[in-house]
């Protein structure tokens, strides 16, 4: 009798998924034509961007690049872009008025600011990380330009108040607070009394110096960057004391926090750029001379600073009370436990407001073309208003957009890629 029974002694191999299910059909299917709903709204999408571009590749891919007015591209055909504005006028869109001659010193600290970043965003660049500490000084020197001596005094008394700091911790004082007002007024004093002798001493025996440039000839996007980097950096650590500040059960410095928060929220960013611009100089003694950059970047600060307190106390406010709780119970002090445990997840949570606000910050700096500061949008009204370009608005402004996107994309994607990195809960 034949024997019917069969036991397979190697498994089947898995069948392929449907091409519909799997690769770039698969996707279009999940995420574009998911549902009737979905795939209307993409077909009316993909009609409304073949509009747009049916008009704008011929406009932008045909533009001229070589006249030397509107006047000639609408002669030879004005049915195309005109981006001889930005071939004529790339320089001042870039350095604003800033002296042609010096052009190299705006140029190499962008390049030391995208060195200076590395060590900050990757940490496996950490250990260069002093570069990023000596940079704001080399900016600025480079910047404005002056004796070097007066950037790098400012460097030496902060650098004798930190060893003290250290030396009283260690030796002689063990109380963080007797230690830190000590370090402050030796620091103090060295630059009232000590500094200025220093530095004409060593503007004698090695002179070396750049030619001074006026912060009015600061414009373009050198100084947008100058604004928009510099208020991010100062904004942070100034929103994370407000955020704790806020959330302290002392009741002083809670009231000062709100109430700084609150005010700064409820005034616009404009009144404040209009009292940095004018009302500020009623309350300064006469003949003071406080440069107007610097009081534009001290209230984009203080703005963003505000907007950044509120977010980073919202990712305090979404941490469970078991993890104060757990370092209560590992005995550490208030700052310990801020350092080690709460304020970096609360930092993780609010990594997206985090970059919006930086994102914001940025953009908000073309708001300096109404106080007559020479920012992008304040010299594509200079521009214009020349007769050879009297007229033209699309490229300029297609121009200055694209730059601000480029900056903002690689702090979202920056952003994204840090939320990938501290995802923690798979």
């Amino acid at each position: 009798m034949t024997k019917i029974a069969f036991v397979r002694k190697h498994a089947i191999p898995p069948a392929a998924p449907p091409i519909t299910e799997v690769g770039a059909v698969g996707w279009l299917k999940q995420n574009l034509f998911s549902s009737w709903l979905n795939s209307i709204l993409t077909i009316l999408s993909l009609y409304f961007i073949v509009i747009m571009l049916w008009d704008f590749i011929p406009w932008a891919y045909g533009g001229h690049w070589n006249t030397k007015s509107l006047r000639e591209c609408l002669d030879l055909d004005p049915d195309v872009a005109c981006f001889s504005v930005l071939a004529a006028r790339w320089k001042q869109l870039l350095f604003g008025l800033y002296p042609a001659e010096e052009y190299w010193r705006p140029t190499l600290t962008f390049i030391f600011l995208l060195l200076a970043i590395v060590p900050i965003l990757f940490p496996k660049f950490f250990k260069f990380f002093w570069f990023s500490v000596i940079y704001p000084g080399l900016a600025i020197w480079l910047l404005w330009g002056g004796s070097f001596w007066s950037v790098s005094i400012v460097y030496i008394g902060l650098a004798l108040g930190t060893l003290l700091f250290l030396v009283l911790i260690r030796s002689y004082i063990h109380n963080y607070v007797i230690a830190a007002l000590l370090s402050f007024g030796f620091t103090a004093l060295f630059f009232f009394i000590a500094s200025d002798p220093i530095v004409k001493t060593l503007d004698t025996i090695l002179p070396f110096s750049l030619p001074f440039v006026e912060s009015l000839k600061m414009g373009g996007f050198t100084l947008s960057l100058i604004v928009g980097i510099t208020g991010i950096v100062a904004s942070f650590p100034i929103g994370i004391l407000l955020a704790l500040g806020r959330q302290s059960n002392l009741p002083v410095i809670k009231m000062i926090c709100v109430g700084f928060i609150e005010f700064i929220r409820g005034v616009p960013l404009i009144t404040l750029l209009f009292v940095a611009s004018v009302l500020l100089n009623y309350f300064l003694p006469p003949g003071t001379n406080f440069d107007i950059v610097l009081r534009v970047v001290i209230m984009v600060t203080l703005f963003s600073a505000a907007y950044m307190a509120e977010v980073i106390r919202g990712g305090l406010a979404g941490l469970p009370l078991g993890q104060h709780e757990a370092s209560a119970s590992l005995g550490l002090t208030y700052w310990q436990s801020q350092r080690l445990i709460i304020m970096p997840q609360a930092l993780k949570i609010s990594i997206p407001g985090i970059v919006n606000t930086f994102i914001g910050l940025f953009k908000d700096t073309t708001l300096v073309s109404i106080i007559s500061l020479r920012d992008p949008i304040g010299l594509a009204s200079t521009i214009r208003a020349d007769q050879k370009w009297n007229g033209i608005y699309w490229e300029l402004y297609v121009a200055i957009g694209l730059m601000f996107f480029i900056f903002c994309y690689g702090m979202s994607q920056y952003s994204q890629y840090l939320e990938r990195k501290l995802k923690t809960d798979k």
